[in-house]
């Protein structure tokens, strides 16, 4: 099969012929840019809107128009919220505090090297990825880090001594914390970064998905 032709005709005119096939394939390659350019614009057309307040940290609305880098960075921090006993409603009768901390650390640490693993090339003129970034920043420094400077270490201190005294070896983990003499203060303060963290999990959502 000759892919294309190069010859004179009876006219001594040159003329240049491709194979059906060629024309085809460019038919096959404008179809498909195409295809994905209207994708990309369905995919990018509506911009996700975060309020500041209502996820507990500092600021105004937070406008982010969605684009590979930032969806990428929502859906990764999705995951580890949607698996984790943070983006999701505690349930203090069955959930074990010191487990819930457990969590929370481990998402503070995955998150930040997350973050940190980006590279700045990628996001450098990327106002928007930026944002996202600046934005989960603030969710660990604003909304998790003070919780747990405040009551972590002391919950957790008092937990491991309580949880092996005689007096409490018949009773569940699950009763022993309620006995905490800040339990409702602590099972309080727990609630409203909980509920702050599932939004922020649900506005990441619809980034990272567009729905």
């Amino acid at each position: 099969m000759d892919i294309f032709k190069l010859y004179f005709d009876d006219k001594w005119n040159l003329i240049f012929s491709l194979h059906w096939s060629i024309y085809l394939l460019f038919f096959g390659l404008i179809s498909i840019w195409i295809f994905r350019l209207l994708k990309n614009r369905l995919l990018f057309h509506k911009n996700i809107e975060f309020d500041s307040a209502e996820i507990g940290i500092q600021g105004q609305k937070i406008t982010i128009k969605p684009n590979f880098t930032n969806i990428e960075i929502a859906y990764k921090i999705w995951v580890e919220l949607n698996t984790r006993k943070i983006g999701i409603p505690i349930d203090f009768e069955n959930d074990l505090i010191i487990e819930i901390y457990k969590s929370w650390y481990q998402f503070f640490g995955i998150t930040r090297d997350l973050i940190k693993g980006l590279p700045a090339t990628k996001i450098r003129s990327d106002k928007h990825s930026k944002e996202l970034i600046e934005l989960s920043t603030k969710i660990l420094n604003e909304g998790l880090r003070p919780h747990l400077t405040l009551w972590q270490a002391n919950f957790q201190r008092w937990y491991l001594l309580a949880i092996n005294l005689d007096e409490n070896k018949d009773k569940s983990p699950q009763q022993i914390q309620k006995e905490f003499n800040k339990y409702e203060q602590l099972k309080n303060d727990i609630c409203r970064v909980n509920n702050n963290l599932i939004r922020y999990k649900n506005s990441v959502h619809k980034l990272a998905f567009g729905e």
